[in-house]
């Protein structure tokens, strides 16, 4: 399998541990105050970001229904693979790098039939999130365990659909992890990854490259006690292969029907792609 530049990104550069330990240490550092530094250092766009990315779950007929809250109607998607019927919702949803649940708690707000596993390899992230879920009484429709994108202990074509939010920069082996993914899909299920990537405007870009190497980690450093954290988003995000490049590694790794949906002046993207039948 090839290996990228982002691959060798790792949080703390004196240490001997590997990047996925790394990885969970790091978050388990910053786990009790990673909810608020999100909300923060993205002004809550990251809770639009997300939304948009349940929209694209969602297949052409009823997407739009996303927006609407509190209607007691479920929305309706359109996948093809195997016990999913065309006009459902997808009934088994994996959410990869999990973290703290968000995208795993909103789409159940969304797809109100389905069922959502998270994993992650964070202890310190998972105990925060089952706390939220908890709080929310949604024991009974998501399930947070600790896994690795790497091996996910699950059996092939299992899940209709997959998510992984903000997580696939953090792959130590990225087509690795795809490719675990694509097995554990069923034929037809679509994979939604929302990842950070760099504005293509020279402007923008600049203002925000500068945010992420000055901005970020000063604040959170003052925040978390960790700035080596958010030096890590700054340094991953720069180091990974964003845009039409992650859509080549996409078709790459097995996926069909890929595509890429850049949000917020391309600050943000959605890369989708699904399992054939």
């Amino acid at each position: 399998m090839a290996k990228y530049s982002h691959d060798r990104i790792v949080p703390f550069k004196d240490s001997e541990l590997g990047k996925k330990q790394q990885i969970a240490d790091m978050f388990d550092r910053i786990a009790f105050r990673y909810d608020f530094l999100n909300r923060f250092l993205s002004g809550g766009v990251d809770v639009y970001w997300r939304r948009r990315a349940i929209r694209e779950l969602m297949a052409h007929r009823g997407a739009a229904d996303v927006e609407k809250r509190g209607t007691g109607q479920p929305n309706r998607a359109v996948f093809s693979g195997k016990g999913v019927r065309s006009g459902e919702d997808p009934s088994m949803i994996l959410d990869v790098a999990t973290g703290t649940g968000d995208m795993a708690i909103m789409l159940t707000k969304y797809l109100s039939s389905s069922r959502v596993t998270g994993i992650d390899i964070s202890k310190g992230m998972l105990e925060r999130g089952r706390y939220k879920i908890a709080r929310l009484k949604l024991e009974g429709r998501v399930e947070l365990v600790e896994g690795d994108s790497e091996a996910i202990h699950f059996p092939d074509n299992h899940f209709d659909a997959i998510t992984v939010a903000f997580g696939v920069r953090n792959f130590e082996n990225l087509e690795m992890g795809l490719q675990e993914m694509l097995r554990v899909l069923r034929p037809g299920g679509r994979l939604v990854i929302l990842e950070f990537s760099q504005p293509k405007i020279p402007g923008i870009r600049h203002l925000y490259e500068w945010y992420l190497r000055l901005i970020a980690p000063g604040v959170a450093r003052m925040i978390s006690s960790s700035r080596e954290a958010y030096q890590y988003l700054n340094d991953s995000v720069r180091a990974f292969p964003e845009g039409e490049e992650f859509v080549r590694i996409l078709d790459k790794s097995g996926y069909t029907n890929t595509k890429l949906r850049r949000l917020s002046l391309g600050i943000c993207s959605i890369y989708i792609g699904e399992k054939t039948i």
